[in-house]
Order: C-alpha cells, then sequence, then structure tokens
C-alpha cells in the first residue's frame, strides 16, 4: 500500500510497527525523521544481533538475514539502502536473477518474516518491479520528494510557533532566497534564528541577512542584480566575498554559467510566450524564484546572455588548458559587461 508522508507520520505514533517498508525520494531530512521514529519505536537495538544494515556490498546476504532469528530478542530490524533491487537491468524487461529471489522470497515467506523482522527499504528511487509490486502488496510505501514552497513556509512556520517566536511569511520567503530549500540547511538556519530572536521575540529580515548561511546560489543572484545594473565595484565585491569564502574558482564558474543560462532560457520563454517553469525545469520548491528570473532577464539582451555565456565557456576551456586564470577571466567579463 502507497501513503503520503504525513499519514506515516502519524501512523509510526499511534501504530505498532508494519513488517516492510519502502521509502524512496530526494528529501533525505524527512527520511531520516520517519527512520529514526522507527528505530525509537522498534526499541533497543544490537548492531549485528537485533538491527543489521544491507547495502550494495553486502545486498547477497538479505535473504539470510531474513532467516537467522535475532537471538536474544523478538525481532530483527533490517535496513536495505541503495541496492540494485528497484533499478532495471540495462535496457532489459526482465528482472535480475537477485530481484526474482528476493521477490519470490518475500511472497512465500511473509508471514514467518512477519513474525522474525522488520523490513526497511532506503531508495533515492524505484523502477515498479517485482520487488517493488510485493513491497506494495504486504508493506507499506511511501514516496517521500522535496516539499513544495508552500510546505516549507509551513513548517518553519510551526517550528517557530513550538519556541513561541514569531516569524513573517515574507521573511521565511527571505530565508529561502537566502539558504536554498534544503530542509536540513533550513532547519539548521530557523533554529539558529530561533535562539537569536529568543522567547517571545520576532526574526526579521535584518537577522536573516545578518545570520543566515548564503547558498551560492543566492550570492550569484546578488551578483547579477550588481551586473545588471552595471554596478561593477560591488559585483567584484560580492565575487571577492565568494573567493574569500573558500568557494572553488571552478564552481563559482559552474554555477554561473547555469544562472545565465537559465536567464537566457527564461529570456526566450517570455519572447516566445512560453511557460518559465518549464523552461527552465524549476522543481516544485523553486518557483518561487521565477520573479527573480523574470527580473534579472530584464537587465540583460538576448545577445548580452548569449554572448556572456560563450566568454564562461571560454573561460572554461582556456584555464583548462593553462592560458587564463579563472579568477582573472570572471573579472574581466564583468568588468567588460559593466563598461
Amino acid at each position: 500500500m502507497e501513503i503520503k508522508y504525513e499519514i506515516l507520520e502519524k501512523e509510526l505514533s499511534s501504530q505498532e510497527l508494519k513488517s516492510i517498508y519502502l521509502l524512496y525520494g530526494n528529501e533525505k531530512y524527512l527520511m531520516d525523521t520517519i527512520l529514526k521514529k522507527i528505530k525509537k519505536k522498534f526499541g533497543e537495538l544490537v548492531q549485528g544481533i537485533n538491527y543489521v544494515i544491507i547495502d550494495e556490498t553486502n545486498a547477497k546476504d538479505l535473504i539470510y538475514n531474513m532467516e537467522v532469528p535475532a537471538f536474544g530478542y523478538e525481532r530483527k530490524l533490517i535496513l536495505i539502502k541503495n541496492t540494485s533491487l528497484f533499478q532495471k537491468d540495462g535496457r532489459k524487461k526482465e528482472p535480475t536473477d537477485f530481484q526474482k529471489e528476493v521477490a519470490h522470497y518475500l511472497e512465500k515467506n511473509f508471514e514467518s518474516v512477519q513474525e522474525m523482522a522488520t523490513l526497511v527499504f532506503l531508495e533515492e528511487a524505484v523502477d515498479k518491479n517485482i520487488v517493488y509490486d510485493v513491497i506494495h502488496k504486504n508493506g507499506i510505501v511511501c514516496k517521500i520528494d522535496e516539499l513544495k514552497t508552500p510546505q516549507l513556509i509551513a513548517k518553519l512556520k510551526n517550528i517557530c510557533s513550538l519556541y513561541e517566536v514569531t516569524c513573517e511569511e515574507s521573511v521565511l520567503h527571505n530565508l529561502l532566497e537566502t539558504s536554498g530549500t534544503n530542509l536540513q540547511v533550513l532547519m539548521n538556519e530557523i533554529r539558529k534564528l530561533i535562539e537569536y530572536a529568543g522567547k517571545g521575540g520576532k526574526i526579521t529580515t535584518e537577522a536573516v541577512d545578518k545570520l543566515a548561511i548564503k547558498q551560492i546560489e543566492s550570492v550569484i543572484f546578488e551578483l547579477t542584480d550588481h551586473l545588471g545594473n552595471k554596478n561593477i565595484a560591488q559585483a567584484l565585491e560580492v565575487l571577492d566575498n565568494l573567493m574569500y569564502q573558500k568557494e572553488p574558482l571552478q564552481k563559482i564558474l559552474i554555477t554561473l554559467y547555469h544562472h545565465f543560462k537559465k536567464l537566457y532560457l527564461c529570456k526566450i520563454a517570455l519572447t516566445l510566450n512560453q511557460d518559465v517553469v518549464t523552461a527552465l525545469a524549476l522543481k516544485p520548491n523553486q518557483v518561487f524564484l521565477v520573479n527573480k528570473y523574470k527580473k534579472q532577464a530584464s537587465y540583460f539582451s538576448e545577445r548580452d546572455l548569449k554572448q556572456i555565456l560563450q566568454e564562461l565557456v571560454k573561460i572554461d576551456e582556456q584555464s583548462k588548458n593553462g592560458f587564463i586564470e579563472i579568477e582573472i577571466g570572471l573579472k574581466s567579463i564583468l568588468c567588460s559587461y559593466c563598461s
């Protein structure tokens, strides 16, 4: 049975553990939260006795560990993460022998597995193959994707309320723009801001600007604003600050390239009256950035953006061949455009 994250979270608080769980998706923080709840509900864990971790290095031991009892304990918790059980074998439509073996074992021995163990499969992505079908039939399947912007805002607002700290939605949006949409990062940042505000206090935009760690993507937005306004001094200052913070020059170059590529695609989409979200392939939790992309695209002509992209590619090629240093190349682009 496939259920939503919110339902699974409630069930783990009120019901007994099921025998099989398949958790998959790209929101690591929420997945870790569910796993912690399962471990807490399971009780005392002794690795190698009633707690076993299976991964790609020892995947072939899975069935053996399902058959061996947890000596001295009623049940065993088996964590199976990032194996090949849910992946297609290249272009083959047929499941692998290992997938067939595991699916057949679970189907035939489900009652004994149910008595002896709790299985938790953790994957980033899954193909709906025979192993998936058996788990869907006999256990719990939960896809845990990154939260959309409204969900992120609601979660952060709820945490503020728990600590009796107020924070307006506009300030939380600013936090997302500054620190990104990774939930683990946001949880760390909101706790820091709550501590700074204190019980009964209020988180302000000024506090976010002062305390929140800026992701490189946020800094690139800032640099582009200065570049678009032809403010060379501040654009160079932002670049210098990135280098001072030990951001690798190659990473800065690549991030700038991807940013200006999105501005170029945004410009074309607006010209052709196409949907910007689709054109930029934005994730659901990145949709709030559309207006920022539109605004920054308006600073440049299509020709300007194309030329900047070509210059960035040229810097990459020349730096790899030893003809120019990336720092000099980047600063020359900024100065050239602003002049």
